[in-house]
């Protein structure tokens, strides 16, 4: 991605053809420039790794870094740590906002092997047979940190130890050669070096999630299963995440769920309030009770963009022409189960350069998407750790068209002093609306909330909890989550399910069992 081609690479840095320069490491990055124009400054390897992939979670990834950054501290750095920030470069490539946290990780006092198992983290929570100490390394690490996920293939080094890794999906190649004199050579092709295929030992390639590595000191070639082992017997991890995490089931017990039935009239008026329809009625809700999966269109679609439509639409439709630059397929939940999760944390979130037990417990759910029962738990919380504050997002629509913006201030002023009171779980509500109060669109609380508590410094401090009732279909759900909520209360559309099925429109199965297929 510089401004030369491969066989101009000696006569340009002469240091590489001159006899007395002597190395033990090399890593090389050949690539055309294809998501960026040619640029000496996003030209790599970089100062720590080189990357052939994409990093298909960047924009989340650099969103949660800023949001961290009021919150670090390091005992490496002391109060020179703020003369680092911002840790992630503006203008960089996705290549060098990871190679920015790598460094960042390093020079604050982690092994390179420990930190890259940190940002691109195995498949953990979907590998049975995987060991129970290296599972709780991984648990611990997504206590502090968010993965990197590509396709990615990484290869990295820090002047001692050198390697390579795979992210999760393993969707990039990276195969190894080890001949007699104890050369290392992995490359995303084989065949990129000449050498005496009589002279080599072993042969082999990453899969996905794998890490493999030569330590130069220790003059010792170290394979996946060893680095993560010794990563994790570095500390107690196992007895750090027992006594940092509280799962929602413990807390559930005894809670008492809202009612969900409610008169029809009034269902129909909360409906057209919330922008419901009786198409997405009958084509989008039905059907995912029904079969449990989201419902398949046809690719034609005659509706126009929402900023050109003379017809109100709901905001979230002013996100569906956001779509990747890359034309990776979508992933399959069935086929690719392995590599996905839908475990969630809600609470006050640790420090990402210190390690032991977090300061304050976080709370586990095992999906954004909350039934009533764990939204009436977390609704309720009062404990030291996990306390929960309840936010109105109403406002009064008779004062006028500014009515909208003077709510928004107000609600994000309340999210601040609920974080200085000590909660550490934002309730967003919209629920209460009249012929006089309307809810602010919740994807714009959520989004308004999670930027104030970033400027504020405070966003780390909590979780927010969306109660909404016009969250109804995957595509929403994906937003709300995208824009900063960590779990989703949808009470509206349980209400609509539950009418649907008091009226026969899904056989003999019960509202119970239509929600828990849905989750």
């Amino acid at each position: 991605k510089g401004m030369l081609v491969a066989p101009q690479l000696s006569h340009f840095y002469r240091d590489l053809s001159d006899p007395d320069f002597t190395s033990a490491i090399a890593v090389l990055h050949q690539r055309y420039s294809t998501n960026t124009f040619p640029n000496w400054f996003l030209a790599q390897p970089f100062r720590f790794l080189g990357h052939n992939g994409e990093i298909n979670t960047l924009q989340g990834n650099r969103n949660w870094m800023a949001a961290r950054e009021p919150k670090l501290s390091s005992t490496v750095w002391g109060k020179r740590l703020q003369e680092l920030f911002p840790i992630i470069q503006a203008g960089g490539s996705d290549s060098m906002s990871l190679d920015n946290m790598l460094e960042l990780l390093v020079m604050s006092g982690r092994d390179i092997l420990h930190a890259m198992m940190m940002l691109v983290p195995d498949a953990w929570q979907g590998m049975q047979e995987l060991d129970p100490a290296v599972r709780a390394f991984y648990q611990y690490h997504a206590m502090l940190t968010e993965p990197w996920d590509g396709p990615a293939a990484l290869a990295f080094t820090d002047g001692e130890i050198v390697g390579a890794t795979l992210d999760r999906n393993g969707l990039r190649p990276a195969r190894y050669w080890v001949t007699k004199n104890r050369t290392v050579i992995m490359a995303s092709e084989v065949g990129v070096v000449d050498v005496d295929p009589m002279q080599i030992v072993e042969k082999g390639r990453l899969g996905p999630g794998q890490v493999f590595a030569v330590d130069t000191t220790r003059k010792k070639l170290l394979r996946n299963e060893a680095i993560k082992q010794e990563c994790a017997a570095a500390q107690p991890y196992a007895d750090w995440v027992q006594k940092s995490l509280v799962s929602l089931q413990q807390v559930q017990n005894g809670s008492i769920a809202d009612e969900i039935t409610v008169e029809p009239a009034s269902l129909t008026r909360h409906q057209i309030a919330y922008g419901y329809t009786e198409e997405e009625l009958r084509m989008v809700i039905e059907p995912m009770v029904k079969t449990s999966k989201e419902p398949v269109f046809s690719m034609g679609d005659d509706t126009p963009p929402s900023v050109l439509s003379t017809r109100p639409r709901p905001l979230f439709t002013y996100f569906k022409q956001l779509f990747a630059q890359v034309t990776n397929p979508p992933i399959d939940p069935i086929r690719e189960e392995l590599v996905m999760s839908l475990n969630t944390l809600l609470g006050w979130r640790p420090n990402l350069l210190e390690q032991g037990p977090v300061p304050k417990k976080l709370l586990l759910g095992s999906s954004p998407l909350l039934m009533p029962q764990e939204f009436a738990a977390i609704r309720s919380l009062r404990q030291r750790d996990l306390k929960s504050a309840t936010i109105s997002t109403l406002f009064d629509v008779t004062t006028g068209a500014k009515a909208l913006r003077g709510a928004v201030a107000r609600v994000r002023d309340e999210a601040v002093k609920a974080v200085d009171a000590g909660a550490t779980i934002l309730i967003l509500s919209d629920r209460g609306i009249s012929e006089s109060t309307a809810p602010i669109p919740s994807l714009l609380a959520t989004a308004a909330v999670h930027h104030h508590l970033i400027r504020a410094g405070r966003r780390m401090k909590a979780s927010l909890v969306l109660e909404t009732g016009d969250g109804h279909d995957v595509h929403q759900m994906a937003c709300l989550i995208g824009y900063g909520a960590s779990a989703v209360y949808p009470y509206l559309a349980f209400q609509t399910i539950s009418a649907m099925q008091r009226a026969g429109r899904f056989g003999e199965q019960t509202f119970e069992e239509a929600i828990a297929l849905q989750n």
